[in-house]
């Protein structure tokens, strides 16, 4: 493997202090706003209406909290020369004409659709919702144009329609927006990614025999609140013979002596997402469980030694195993486990590398994305498995990478 230089980027606290530059939170959003402006000037689009939560927060510098992620209740607008429109949940607009002064007050306004359908459409939420926006859009002079729509409810769409509007695909555009981090954004990333290395003692310091996967999951939790974290979206705690193949979930199984483990904490602070996996083995490890591990490690260190910019995602793709290489039938019931993915307001962001996708349509790495790359391999012994993940920033020196646990050999915890 590649020598590589360390981290360049600081996890320097939660904190602001007087004494040191931290993150710029009014720099931070006056970059995502300009991003996306440049990304609908770039496009056919006339305007970008986004309900995907990460747009809104991307767009608009407001999050109410996680509990609205699937509820498809809030949603801006962005229309060519204008500013940023906000719909929120109830009293949250009113909140935000206090506290957001980045927003023009009038445009922080209450909206609700429906509840994902528990109000149904025919109560006419959606169509007045739809005849609003395209006041909106034709007030700005974009009322003829296309409009870009992230994820969008069925009835919505076609409220949209009937309000004359007509619906094109913006997450594309939101995407190309969001893929290139600024400072801040790799500030907030390193943070997120520190808060994960010391859960990851955490966890090495508690895994002993008769431990329960679902104990792991809960300790991580409160770890992680503790340090800040604002949404902790997902941990898999995978043991023993649940290792192979992976079912990317927890489980309330004993942890048994000589088991491998792996782990995937995904959780945000800022917003700005992990997705770090470690293994480690249980009082001991066998030969066939290292070789899983050691070759685990090889296949992540061959794709992250070609991390640079102008480099193609199908060269990376192609230095890991193909899906019979490995167990399994074919590339789409092996996706995620010889995996790349964007990292940022979202768990899943560009570049996606894989077999699947990667080699057909290759993307070209540019400085300042960021990724998580991720590998599996199954034991010979028929259960256990190694799975590992970093996060990388592409630099224009190479590849930085932002997740320090110990990684480069199997972690035996607690040895006997």
């Amino acid at each position: 493997m590649t020598e590589r230089p360390p981290t360049l980027l600081p996890a320097p606290g939660r904190m602001a202090v007087d004494f040191e530059e931290r993150v710029d939170f009014h720099r931070l959003r006056e970059y995502r706003l300009a991003r996306t402006r440049a990304a609908l000037e770039a496009s056919e689009l006339g305007a970008l209406l986004c309900f995907d939560v990460n747009n809104v927060r991307y767009t608009t510098s407001t999050q109410i909290g996680e509990w609205v992620r699937d509820k498809v209740a809030r949603y801006s607008l962005l229309a060519r020369g204008g500013e940023p429109m906000l719909w929120d949940f109830g009293s949250a607009a009113k909140h935000h004409r206090l506290y957001a002064p980045w927003l023009e007050p009038s445009n922080s306004r209450a909206g609700m659709l429906g509840l994902r359908g528990s109000v149904a459409p025919d109560a006419g939420l959606m169509d007045a919702a739809a005849i609003e926006v395209k006041s909106l859009l034709d007030d700005a002079g974009v009322g003829d144009a296309p409009v870009g729509v992230d994820l969008v409810e069925v009835p919505m769409l076609r409220a949209l329609e009937r309000a004359g509007i007509d619906v094109r695909d913006g997450q594309q555009v939101m995407l190309d927006a969001r893929q290139i981090k600024s400072h801040d954004e790799l500030l907030l990333l390193s943070m997120s990614a520190a808060m994960v290395d010391g859960c990851y003692q955490v966890i090495s310091d508690m895994l002993k025999p008769g431990v329960r996967e679902s104990e792991v999951v809960a300790v991580a939790n409160e770890y992680l609140y503790r340090q800040g974290s604002d949404d902790v979206e997902a941990i898999n705690a995978v043991s023993g013979e649940r290792c192979s193949p992976h079912p990317h979930n927890f489980s309330d199984r004993l942890i048994r002596p000589g088991d491998q483990a792996f782990f995937d904490i995904i959780q945000s602070f800022n917003g700005y997402r992990t997705c770090y996996y470690r293994t480690f083995n249980v009082g001991r490890a066998t030969p066939a469980q290292h070789d899983a591990y050691k070759r685990a490690r090889e296949w992540i260190d061959a794709a992250i030694d070609l991390v640079k910019p102008g480099a193609t995602t199908d060269q990376l793709a192609r230095v890991w195993p193909r899906a019979d290489e490995f167990g399994f039938d074919d590339e789409m019931e092996a996706f995620g486990l010889q995996f790349g993915h964007g990292l940022g307001l979202a768990l899943h962001e560009r570049p996606i590398i894989s077999r699947l996708n990667s080699l057909e349509h290759p993307v070209e790495l540019q400085e300042g994305m960021v990724f998580a790359l991720e590998t599996y391999c199954p034991a010979a012994d028929g259960y256990s498995a190694a799975r590992i993940e970093e996060e990388i920033v592409v630099t224009a020196d190479g590849p930085r990478v932002i997740t320090l646990f110990p990684a480069q050999e199997l972690f035996v915890a607690n040895a006997y």
